[in-house]
């Protein structure tokens, strides 16, 4: 298969919702939260200092809110979504996805193919031109020596990148300043991983070269303030508070971006945030609103501004710790090895596993909780569509009593009349974290009651996101893990999701895959569960080009994860945002960030 008609087949998936109508009426905004601004009518009218045209830095502040606030601004530093937004405002990559899943050329002249000559006929070497005349934000220019620092930072256990991009990757090449060579381990049918998209941008080796290894999480300035080749520069940073942006003087666009300043301010909640741009006007734009649907509908109809959607590959998930998190095992709380994978007491029996699986109703969750913006899902994998398999459908029928007969006959009984089933001494009862938010938190409180009735005692706990998704060295953190069960939403962000059903694997071509201690909890696989023959199907499908045959090797992969019960996939997920009618240009898609062409970004006339 060529690689347009892939192309082809992989676009047919995308898909751009919008939730809500542009509103026009000018009523006053309902009384709430404000810091002044309540008095503002519904509809801004656009300011009469713009020139006629946008242009450099003409438009003014742009303010985002991410009630999720940025911890970091190195990618491969993170496990947080918010913080792969804010880095991508400051560092690119070759390739980026636009809103229609097309591949499309960033810091490359074009997308390699076979037919152009970039993608070697036998599918080992990848080769990129790089746009002449880049510079990096100090001035300096870009080379391929930058993309071969990157690779070997990230493919050093102890750095702890949490990128799984370079895993196929057996070297990159600087053929020379402006020609980059990647060669692979195996021949790669879709060979668009390395350098692609937001969670694999390039880092400029002299700020970042006394940063490989163990110095990496040492390195807080330049982990802060990234030099990088895109529209904006950091000029002030707040660790979990805000994020000051301005224009980047040496940017290959002449009249690019158009606000002169960005601020990413952090904190509060996302109907807080959603309120601030569709009811008050304070801010221009709102990430993520896990907002319950009847209340974002609410606040939309005060015609301030648009709530927009995109359903790309994201599942809001419960991950299941196959370790033992018991906090009185000190260092080796919720740590794996080959030698000791360290068993967790009950969670490693299957029947456990299923029981939770089955005493959920996903569909209360979906319908109640993320309205137009979710739909319950079975899958892990449940974008695009021609991945989705229907075989794990079953799960969408809550079954309290096959829940219980099931634990009953793997021995889980309640003895004493507590509620809460045991077995050989060990009693089912899981903490169970997730981040700080209304819906999570309403989503914690609907299972703990439907856990309860099979008898699982729940504890519930929840995590400022700042934290629960910053950087991995920190105890809360996802990556840590020291809990039963956690959840968060994650997704395959590519198309094609080989890269991220490699996130399973147990060990790579890298080494280990786990997150753990020896490569600084920066593993993809969180759930410590290891499978060989997961590992070897997936080694098939990096080498299969048929496209039907990697169809049904994706939907294998996908069922051995759910069928096994290594997280319980809930909520198939829209990303959800809101921005003010002022603000022109914003183009959701399901594979990029939403700020990925923040540089055409512009204030209303």
């Amino acid at each position: 298969m060529t690689h347009q008609e892939n192309r082809r087949t992989f676009y047919l998936f995308g898909l751009l919702v919008v939730l809500a109508l542009v509103f026009t009426a000018c009523a006053a905004p309902a009384a709430g939260p404000s810091t002044g601004a309540a008095d503002a009518p519904a509809v801004a009218a656009p300011s009469s200092d713009l020139p006629a045209e946008p242009g450099r830095g003409t438009d003014g502040t742009l303010t985002l809110l991410y009630w999720q606030a940025v911890s970091i601004i190195n990618p491969y530093q993170s496990t947080g979504t918010k913080d792969y937004h804010a880095g991508s405002l400051v560092l690119e990559s070759l390739l980026e996805y636009d809103p229609a899943g097309n591949l499309i050329p960033t810091l490359a002249q074009e997308v390699p193919t076979v037919e152009n000559g970039g993608v070697s006929e036998d599918l080992t070497t990848i080769t990129y031109k790089l746009v002449p005349g880049v510079l990096w934000s100090d001035g300096t220019p870009l080379t391929a020596d930058d993309f071969v620092f990157t690779w070997q930072y990230c493919v050093t256990p102890e750095t702890g990148c949490t990128s799984g991009n370079f895993s196929a990757v057996a070297s990159v090449e600087a053929v020379d300043a402006g020609t980059v060579k990647i060669t692979f381990t195996t021949p790669q049918p879709y060979p668009y991983y390395a350098f692609i998209g937001y969670l694999s941008p390039v880092l400029q080796k002299a700020q970042f070269e006394n940063c490989v290894g163990a110095a990496a999480a040492t390195c807080a300035d330049a982990n802060s303030f990234p030099i990088g080749t895109g529209p904006y520069k950091v000029k002030d940073f707040r660790a979990n508070d805000v994020v000051v942006y301005e224009v980047n003087p040496t940017y290959r666009f002449e009249n690019q971006p158009h606000f002169a300043e960005v601020v990413m301010k952090g904190g509060g909640d996302a109907e807080s945030a959603a309120r601030a741009v569709l009811e008050t006007g304070e801010a221009d734009y709102a990430w993520n609103l896990q907002v319950p649907p009847d209340i974002l509908n609410e606040m939309a109809a005060k015609g301030m501004g648009t709530v927009v959607a995109a359903f790309g590959g994201n599942v809001e998930r419960i991950l299941i710790n196959f370790t033992n998190p018991d906090p009185t095992l000190g260092d080796a709380r919720s740590e794996w090895s080959e030698a000791d994978p360290n068993p967790h007491p009950f969670l490693t029996d299957p029947a456990v596993r299923q029981a939770l699986s089955m005493a959920i109703d996903r569909t209360i969750i979906a319908e109640q909780l993320y309205g137009a913006g979710g739909k319950p899902t079975c899958n892990i994998v449940s974008g695009p569509e021609l991945y989705v398999t229907t075989t794990n459908d079953g799960c969408l029928t809550q079954d309290i009593a096959g829940a219980q007969a099931l634990l009953e006959g793997a021995g889980w009984v309640d003895s004493n009349g507590d509620n809460v089933r045991e077995k050989d001494g060990v009693e089912l009862r899981v903490l169970y974290q997730t981040s700080t938010n209304a819906v999570r938190q309403k989503t914690q409180a609907l299972i703990q009651q439907w856990w309860g009735e099979i008898g699982v005692a729940t504890e519930l706990k929840n995590i400022d996101a700042g934290v629960f998704f910053g950087p991995t060295d920190n105890a809360d953190s996802l990556a840590k893990f020291y809990s039963d069960v956690q959840m968060f939403t994650n997704g395959n962000d590519s198309p094609n999701p080989q890269a991220y059903l490699g996130g399973w694997r147990c060990l790579t071509e890298n080494g280990v895959n786990i997150a753990n201690s020896s490569n600084a909890w920066g593993g993809e696989n969180i759930e410590r569960w290891c499978n060989t023959d997961f590992d070897a199907l997936w080694g098939e499908l990096a080498a299969t080009a048929d496209q039907d045959a990697r169809i049904d090797l994706v939907h294998q992969l996908n069922d051995m994860i759910v069928q096994d019960y290594v997280n319980l996939p809930l909520v198939f997920r829209a990303s959800v945002s809101a921005h003010a009618n002022t603000l022109q240009g914003v183009e959701l898609g399901g594979f990029e960030t939403e700020e990925w062409n923040i540089e055409n970004w512009s204030r209303a006339r």
